[in-house]
């Protein structure tokens, strides 16, 4: 039985996936800020930073555009969201590629799940944050293939580009989030 907000096995799966081809195209880590098109607005596919591959599997999985969902919930709930940047309103450019201001809305929609060691508790297609060092926070996608162990690999952009690799539990983790999308 699926947590409570939980998606269907199928649609996490789907996020992996999702995120899987984005491996060898998005090549490089990129933090600029640009100027985006709204809604759908994205940066260059071989370019980006952990966020932009969520946003990316999000959008190609469960057709979810976190660009206007973050947005439009900001604009709504600007106080309930982190005041890191000093701004005075949402900026629909950047905001959704922030890992704070993506757990605080994660949390509004109901999607934290406890923070566990227990791969067990970690499905694919599952978002975790955590504070990789100087004390950056950072996003992974859990991905449907484990270590020979059975530890789920995560699927991120930590400076190389979008890789799978085996390091879901190689830093703090600061959040556990299972997506759901309304129909």
């Amino acid at each position: 039985m699926l947590a409570a907000g939980a998606g269907s096995p199928s649609k996490s799966q789907d996020i992996s996936t999702a995120a899987r081809a984005q491996i060898g195209k998005t090549v490089r880590y990129d933090p600029a800020y640009r100027v985006l098109k709204y809604p759908d607005g994205d940066v260059p596919m071989e370019a980006g930073v952990c966020t932009d591959v969520v946003v990316r599997a999000l959008r190609t999985s469960l057709k979810m555009d976190l660009q206007k969902d973050v947005h439009e919930d900001m604009a709504q709930n600007f106080d309930r969201y982190p005041k890191i940047w000093a701004l005075k309103g949402p900026d629909k450019n950047i905001d959704h590629r922030r890992v704070p201001n993506l757990q605080a809305y994660f949390k509004r929609k109901g999607w934290n799940l406890p923070i566990s060691k227990e791969p067990k508790d970690y499905q694919a297609g599952d978002l975790v944050t955590c504070i990789v060092p100087q004390n950056l926070a950072h996003i992974m996608i859990v991905s449907d293939r484990t270590n020979p162990s059975g530890r789920p690999l995560v699927i991120h952009n930590i400076g190389s580009g979008t890789q799978e690799e085996d390091r879901l539990f190689d830093f703090k983790l600061t959040g556990h989030y299972r997506v759901s999308k309304e129909k």
